[in-house]
């Protein structure tokens, strides 16, 4: 049969007023990319055999994005009901790790700001831990305790808008230097040693999130499975007799920059300056927020990195994503090797990427080909 091939892709944007016709929709999606409201996709492309493959797909919008699982080779009925339990531990996890709605999360935070101590459920506790000592490894760069420099910036809202943070304001919370060092785990029971402390996930929600899938997929027998949240990939098995491809975003156009066939037990982990992110005066903004600065990092346009399944492997690629991004050009191989991370790729702020020799074997550049430099 011929092949075909899905693309996924999810856009932020304003709600279009009711009633509005066909041509006046297409006309307010091309305002809102005018503007540059909240705009950014992510994307999987899977090379489909034939219509009549066994492949059973659901998706659910969940942690401000899109989230999918595909299950290969299962009968639908069991796919649908285990598909099911998956995205509604998704709703649970973004229940209670959401960093500026009510949830879990909130309102320890809401503690922390008092210096106040807090009762946690056993998992945040363990979460909280986890992403500690991944602070600690990433020598600071990935720190969820930059709550307050996150909203500062107006990233704790749906929809982003361009904001003007005074200089002033910024250097007072980098002066207050919050770490997740500041924070106390003494069995269910969080205390904290500095006022700023605001924590948000971000990102590590989702992949978290991926393990967790990851985890009841495998209690349920399922063997083949993609799991997709905002470009953030696990696979497990195969697709038939090959394995999964997925599409690695192009950060400043539409679809694919590269493909890229993932194995049995990876994960794939992005961290792109498209995703969240708002213009001012000509200039990108977005929700990686170096801590030394407390401003968004510039220079890269996107990260990313392949580790082989493990204890928290999601949670470390995600991590990893941060020091990568934040080094930039000049210190990212350094950060890598930092958090054990033997394959991974930086796109620069003008479009040339940098691959270790292990990614650049396998993955699939589009044409026209980018420039493309190799390092040990």
């Amino acid at each position: 049969m011929r092949s075909s091939r899905l693309v996924i892709s999810a856009m932020h944007r304003k709600t279009p007023p009711p009633h509005l016709n066909i041509e006046n929709l297409r006309n307010a999606v091309g305002t809102v990319l005018r503007k540059s409201y909240i705009f950014w996709f992510f994307l999987i492309a899977i090379t489909l055999n034939g219509c009549s493959e066994p492949l059973y797909k659901q998706q659910v919008y969940v942690f401000n994005t899109w989230a999918e699982v595909s299950i290969y080779g299962e009968d639908n009925k069991k796919s649908q009901a285990v598909v099911g339990e998956v995205l509604h531990e998704f709703e649970r996890l973004q229940q209670m790790l959401h960093a500026w709605k009510p949830s879990e999360l909130s309102q320890l935070n809401s503690a922390l700001s008092q210096k106040q101590s807090a009762n946690v459920s056993p998992e945040l506790a363990a979460i909280l831990k986890d992403a500690t000592l991944l602070s600690m490894q990433s020598g600071g760069n990935f720190n969820p305790a930059i709550g307050k420099l996150i909203s500062l910036w107006g990233f704790h809202a749906d929809e982003i808008k361009p904001v003007n943070p005074s200089k002033e304001t910024i250097a007072a919370l980098v002066r207050e230097n919050p770490r997740m060092s500041d924070i106390t785990l003494n069995d269910k029971t969080v205390s904290n040693a500095n006022s700023a402390v605001q924590i948000d996930l971000g990102d590590y929600a989702k992949v978290y999130a991926l393990d967790r899938a990851v985890q009841l997929l495998k209690t349920r027998g399922i063997k083949n499975a993609l799991i997709n949240i905002g470009g953030n990939i696990a696979a497990m098995g195969e697709k038939g007799t090959r394995p999964w491809k997925i599409g690695i975003q192009h950060p400043r156009q539409q679809g694919p920059i590269a493909m890229l066939e993932i194995y049995d037990g990876e994960t794939v982990a992005t961290a792109g300056d498209y995703q969240r992110y708002f213009e001012r005066d000509g200039k990108r903004y977005c929700d990686i927020i170096d801590s030394a600065t407390g401003s968004p990092a510039q220079g890269v346009q996107a990260v990313t990195v392949v580790v082989k399944r493990g204890e928290h492997s999601s949670t470390l690629a995600n991590a990893a994503t941060k020091p990568l991004f934040i080094g930039g050009q000049n210190k990212w191989r350094e950060a890598a090797q930092r958090m054990g991370i033997e394959t991974a790729m930086l796109i620069d702020a003008n479009g040339e990427i940098h691959i270790t020799e292990p990614l650049n074997r396998r993955i699939e550049f589009r044409l026209p080909k980018p420039v493309v430099h190799e390092v040990p």
